[in-house]
């Protein structure tokens, strides 16, 4: 499917979906980089690095992905590998932040004309589940984050967490598809918490599932309600797979459920992904 127009626009698709067109500052990640209270405060935001934008190791405050190149690379060549070989089904990526993985999976589809297909956003659009009747069943709210438990974060790093989740709406998803020009009859929502919505989605087939909800019942319940009506063929991604030791567990804990074996692939240092049957 090399087709040199098609390259071009999906190569500067990545680069703006990632800010690295514009260059958002960025906002300061407690994750690779702790917050000290000790250290005197001068905002939430930190100083545009180029590597770290491609390694995925900022947190973009205006940009519509965290996802570093390399991730960003693999979802373009298990799409086009599925176009190419025409594996049946549609694309979903469930945990979507402000919608930019879902938006790459679109352009690639309407760079390669394809019509038949339709890209799945599943989100709650309101942050990670907080309580049980929202689907939390473990004890980590947000992982690798400040924790409720632990009492409520200092203002600085609210104010940080404030700006991380900002762009994340429903309505704001939506927008941005359309800041694309790719918001159409094949983008479709799934809006709720996974135990309420993924079982009752109305999806026949994926040929591409991708993983993105960081918590084990977030992740377990879209493999459960989801990874069967993946095809023969069809390629299952997990973003945080070695990031969140929660999400592991989820993956490996429905996986030994099914009794089946796969064969994962690394894509960077934290994801992985794998074609169904082929393990």
């Amino acid at each position: 499917m090399a087709n040199e127009t098609a390259q071009l626009y999906l190569d500067l698709l990545k680069r703006c979906i990632m800010g690295l067109v514009y260059e958002d500052q960025p906002l300061r990640n407690i994750v690779y980089e702790p917050f000290s209270m000790a250290a005197p405060y001068t905002g939430p935001y930190s100083t545009f690095d180029r590597e770290k934008r491609l390694n995925g190791h900022e947190w973009p405050s205006q940009a519509h992905t965290m996802l570093s190149m390399h991730r960003l690379n693999n979802i373009q060549t298990v799409v086009t590998d599925i176009l190419e070989k025409q594996i049946p089904g549609d694309l979903i990526e469930t945990g979507v932040w402000r919608g930019g993985a879902t938006i790459f999976m679109r352009g690639i589809l309407k760079a390669y004309n394809c019509s038949d297909r339709t890209v799945w956003v599943a989100d709650s659009f309101q942050g990670f589940p907080k309580n049980e009747a929202e689907g939390l069943l473990g004890e980590t709210e947000s992982p690798g984050l400040p924790q409720e438990q632990h009492g409520p974060p200092p203002k600085p790093i609210q104010d940080i967490l404030d700006l991380l989740w900002k762009g994340t709406s429903y309505d704001d998803v939506r927008k941005h598809f359309e800041q694309y020009g790719l918001l159409d009859d094949q983008v479709k929502f799934l809006k709720g918490w996974f135990c309420h919505t993924l079982h009752q989605a109305p999806i026949d087939n994926l040929a591409l599932l991708r993983l993105d909800g960081d918590l084990y019942d977030s992740t377990y319940d879209a493999l459960e309600a989801l990874y069967p009506k993946v095809s023969q063929g069809g390629y299952v991604i997990v973003d945080d797979y070695a990031t969140f030791e929660e999400c592991y567990n989820a993956v490996h804990d429905y996986l030994e459920s099914i009794g089946e074996t796969v064969t994962m692939q690394p894509i960077d240092e934290d994801s992985v992904f794998w074609q169904k049957g082929q393990g």
